[in-house]
């Protein structure tokens, strides 16, 4: 299973990465020449392919820029924004840590992206191992397949305002959405369903904090913090509810 979800990982990065590469790679010598060298020996149908070392030098490379693939094609962005404004609503500096909001929401993350990374693995990552399909076959089955899961979680709305900005007409199909326009409207639909649901977790602990502030007014404790006493109860009340099992639940649900 990691070795299906890394190989899903680099060719999503490849998709992106490669029309780039092809268009300015780097001058650095050796590498240019081998390139040159490749790309005129695949226009002249001779079979000469990259050198192991210039292949491990390349994939090395476009590794660097994995975790911001991580952030931008997957759901991982709304799932980390929601755990940490859950953690400022029961009024909580570092419980649960950071690291475990992370882990926690990586795994939530591949469970969310399972059916997107298994149709990768039975579209892309199996034929090209198996050497029924050449390798920009395999990136653009894998593109289509984190593209699909992309366009389903992003408004039209985004979508309308970053092609404006791009000075691009409205798309009639989304096959034709480049990816300059579909990452960021992606991510700001992301952010936007994040702050929804994190507003609606605020809500509960809020009311809390004022009935326990308005009670200690009322009572004159004037220098007790109303914090420390609304703690216990927003933690007895985020327990008896069940929440982290309805958060989860509904996070991974909120993605259809």
């Amino acid at each position: 299973m990691n070795r299906h979800i890394l190989a899903a990982g680099l060719l999503a990065l490849l998709v992106l990465a490669l029309p780039d590469l092809a268009h300015a790679a780097p001058e650095v010598p050796g590498i240019g020449s081998a390139l040159e060298r490749a790309m005129d020996g695949a226009a002249g149908g001779e079979d000469t392919p990259l050198s192991l070392s210039l292949q491990v030098l390349l994939i090395m490379g476009l590794l660097t820029v994995l975790p911001a693939l991580v952030l931008m094609m997957t759901s991982f962005t709304r799932i980390i924004i929601v755990l940490a404004i859950l953690r400022q609503a029961l009024g909580l500096q570092q419980s649960p840590p950071n690291q475990v909001l992370i882990g926690l929401s990586l795994f939530l993350s591949l469970f969310v992206m399972g059916p997107t990374l298994e149709q990768v693995n039975t579209a892309a990552i199996e034929p090209y191992a198996a050497e029924q399909i050449e390798a920009d076959a395999a990136i653009e089955a894998a593109g289509d397949a984190f593209r699909a899961f992309m366009i389903r979680q992003t408004r039209e709305t985004d979508l309308a305002m970053f092609a404006d900005i791009a000075g691009q007409q409205q798309f009639a199909d989304a096959d034709d959405i480049p990816y300059s326009i579909l990452l960021p409207a992606f991510v700001t639909s992301e952010l936007k369903t994040a702050f929804q649901i994190g507003f609606m977790l605020f809500m509960p602990f809020l009311v809390i904090d004022l009935v326990v502030a308005s009670v200690l007014m009322s009572l004159g404790m004037m220098m007790l913090s109303p914090t420390i006493i609304s703690l216990p109860f927003k933690l007895l009340l985020f327990v008896l509810v069940d929440g982290w099992a309805l958060l989860m639940g509904s996070l991974a649900m909120s993605f259809g």
